[in-house]
């Protein structure tokens, strides 16, 4: 849902505190400004939620174990076992 922020005098624009929260800014930290169809702003560092993180790495685990060994894979073998999926 879109938010309408006031610009200050000097381009100070205030983010509300439930959306500092929601993306896990801390006073202090800093952001990323983009410029494309309008600006984007998001914090420079992402708070890993490692509860998520471990079982995105379980769940990834037992797609590999589910793999035969051989030397080589089959094609398509391994189309569900990218890590960057996990990561995006």
């Amino acid at each position: 849902m879109p938010l309408k922020l006031k610009v200050g005098r000097k381009g100070y624009i205030i983010l509300p505190k439930a959306i500092r929260e929601a993306v896990g800014i801390d006073e202090g930290d800093e952001v990323i400004v983009e410029i494309k169809d309008g600006i984007i702003l998001k914090p420079a560092k992402r708070k890993i939620d490692t509860a998520k993180l471990k079982e995105s790495l379980r769940k990834h685990v037992e797609i590999l174990k589910k793999i035969p060994s051989r030397v080589e894979p089959k094609p398509g073998e391994l189309s569900q076992a990218y890590l960057e999926e996990e990561f995006e």
